[in-house]
């Protein structure tokens, strides 16, 4: 079959003004709570986009841990590719994209690091191997095989025991939002995409064409 063949008419819901939220991240709240009921896979996966020094974009799926009106809150290594770009260019955006639902929610805004209190609060509430796999994985770094963090793991794991503490080279960001887009599929590929831009700390919200 010829990719370009491929089609899918979106009749699922619909989004309109008057059924949508005036705060976007109530709206998003709404979303994401529908998306974990409805059991879609990953509903916490999301996309996230990064531009480097050289204005090279990048993206990559991590998870979200947490939101609320500061911000979205997700986890990793400091010293990652992801990382160091947003320690040059603290601007990203986020993208959640529900496909059984035909939704998909863009944010964008200013990253910031979380404070190590919650990065500690939140390193502690993970799997024992995934506190190990944190300090065993130089995240992004070119390595000669899979044995490196094999290694690396053991190593850890026998230094740590059952109280690995957080790397100074790991914990959370914040994108502290100053534009949503909630898009929801229709039929005839006129969509419906409502956009929250940040004006004078009070939300306006208008219709985008699709």
């Amino acid at each position: 079959m010829n990719i370009a063949d491929l089609r899918k008419s979106y009749e699922k819901a619909e989004l309109s003004e008057n059924a949508s939220e005036a705060n976007p991240l109530k709206q998003f709240d709404r979303w994401l709570n529908e998306a974990i009921q409805s059991e879609v896979p990953e509903p916490n996966a999301m996309t996230v986009a990064t531009v480097a020094s050289n204005l090279r974009p990048s993206t990559r799926v991590v998870l979200i841990k947490g939101y609320d009106e500061r911000g979205i809150v997700w986890y990793t290594n400091y010293d990652s590719r992801k990382g160091q770009e947003l320690s040059g260019n603290p601007f990203a955006a986020l993208q959640f994209h529900w496909v059984e639902l035909e939704r998909v929610v863009r944010i964008e805004g200013r990253m910031e690091k979380v404070s190590e209190e919650e990065s500690d609060a939140y390193f502690h509430t993970r799997p024992l191997d995934s506190r190990i796999g944190a300090w065993a994985s130089p995240q992004s770094q070119v390595i000669e095989g899979r044995a490196v963090l094999i290694t690396q793991a053991a190593k850890y794991a026998a230094k740590f025991l059952l109280n690995p503490p957080r790397p100074p080279h790991w914990g959370g960001y914040r994108l502290v939002p100053d534009e949503w887009q909630f898009w929801q599929g229709r039929q005839s590929r006129l969509h419906d995409r409502l956009r929250y831009r940040l004006n004078n700390d009070h939300w306006t919200r208008e219709r985008l064409a699709p």
